[in-house]
């Protein structure tokens, strides 16, 4: 078998395959990941068998951990979009803090119906409002675009049950609660960042609101499911899972009978999503086979893509952890001090090349795996921050090859020139910022 520097230029050899063939070749991750797992491990020597083994365990492993998490996760965000719950949060928030200070609201809107919906479906949802709120306060549109794109972005990247999140913590073997709880930490001065920037700088680009009408913006309120209906399929399932990390904590704080068990239980992420999923029916006024299948079905497809792209990135990350590199990476790492630097970087790299956030977190996640020992993160809250550290790069940055780049240009009639110093330099922005949130929690919890 391969060893010494010849490891790490297989490594760097797979890193550039990946992103040459998903950017430039236009290729599918999952056909891409899954020739890196069978190139890295022939490259490295390893057995035929041995090869096949390390990618069928690694792809089931993945899958067996987060796979009913991710599609639970993504049904209900489906139908969160489609009952109108989304626009309910959105409209409580701005009651709450005033229309005086609607483009924060939006900032936090859109980390708020970013958890389960995925950023861009969330952006098209609170299109209209944001042009409404824009048009009534007599501001650019830029500015209340960039608040929700970023705003939206921040928890996209950071809190589960967001897919990226999810692979990565399960690949890493991070405590999912603990990923939660610091996420969202870390996604509060993101979420600030990014409002500030559109604040500051997005100000100086004037664009037209043109207030419009959408599904759901006119809708009345007998329509629209009731607050706590459309809050809690995000909030119940987060706090289940917040408890069980709690209960499971060494200190026993539940005891060791009943109570622990239960929070065991019913804050696994399995359970908690699939109680999320039956919340989530209850937005809707009358529960039939359009909601309970239909809707269900199209949140699946989503799900599939995602699922069999994480389990690609799990059979990559199982045939690099079979081969010496570990070793070979905490030689050349343990005098590097770079910490969660090079999961920040590396992500960064991979998502600017090849656009999708989604992307960016499963690959980084199953190469930087074996090296989490050699960075002093494999245990503690190690994991979770290095997780964090691959989303906050999975943000820098969104420009042309980013679909959600797109989005949020079309949406918010923002010509290209002008979508790349707001969106991009604003995703430039949040993602230093979240990477500078993580290294300062890192000082306390490492």
């Amino acid at each position: 078998m391969v060893g010494g520097p010849g490891l790490l230029l297989i490594l760097l050899g797979a890193i550039v395959f990946i992103v040459l063939f998903t950017a430039k070749v236009k290729w599918h991750p999952f056909i891409v990941l899954l020739l890196a797992a069978y190139g890295v491990g022939l490259a490295a020597g390893m057995e035929a068998n041995a090869i096949i083994s390390a990618i069928t365990s690694g792809f089931g492993g993945t899958l067996g951990s987060i796979g009913i998490v991710i599609a639970a996760g993504t049904i209900i965000g489906f139908i969160l979009e489609k009952s109108g719950a989304a626009l309910v949060m959105a409209n409580s928030i701005i009651k709450l803090v005033g229309e005086s200070r609607s483009a924060l609201a939006m900032a936090f809107t859109g980390g708020i119906v970013s958890i389960p919906v995925f950023c861009d479906s969330g952006f098209v949802i609170l299109s209209p409002l944001n042009r409404s709120l824009a048009a009534r306060s007599k501001q650019s549109l830029s500015v209340y675009a960039i608040a929700l794109s970023l705003g939206l972005y921040a928890t996209h990247v950071f809190v589960p049950p967001t897919p990226g999140p999810i692979a990565a913590a399960g690949t890493l073997n991070a405590d999912l609660g603990i990923v939660i709880l610091l996420g969202l930490v870390v996604s509060i001065p993101s979420i600030l960042a990014g409002y500030l920037f559109a604040k500051v700088f997005a100000s100086k680009i004037y664009i037209d609101p043109k207030p419009e009408t959408a599904p759901h913006a006119t809708a009345k309120p007998e329509e629209l499911p009731s607050v706590a209906k459309s809050f809690a399929p995000i909030l119940v399932p987060v706090i289940l899972i917040a408890l069980k990390s709690i209960a499971d904590y060494p200190s026993k704080p539940f005891g060791t009978g009943w109570v622990k068990t239960l929070f065991s239980f019913i804050g696994n992420p399995n359970t908690a999503l699939i109680i999320g999923i039956f919340l989530a029916f209850l937005t809707v006024k009358k529960l039939t086979h359009v909601v309970t299948n239909d809707w269900v079905t199209e949140g699946m497809k989503d799900a599939g893509l995602i699922i069999l792209i994480t389990g690609a990135g799990g059979a990559l990350g199982s045939v690099l952890r079979a081969t010496p590199i570990n070793t070979y990476l905490g030689e050349v790492l343990g005098g590097a001090q770079l910490g969660l630097l090079l999961p920040f970087l590396l992500s960064a790299a991979i998502k600017t090349v090849q656009g999708s956030s989604t992307v960016a977190i499963i690959t980084t996640a199953s190469i930087i795996s074996p090296a989490l020992g050699a960075l002093g993160l494999a245990s503690g809250a190690g994991p979770a921050l290095a997780v964090l550290a691959i989303g906050a790069g999975s943000m820098t940055v969104s420009h042309a090859n980013d679909s959600y780049f797109w989005v949020v240009a079309q949406f918010s009639d923002m010509s290209v020139p002008q979508a790349y110093k707001l969106q991009t330099l604003g995703t430039l922005v949040e993602g230093v910022v979240g990477i500078i949130s993580v290294i300062v929690l890192s000082f306390f919890l490492l």
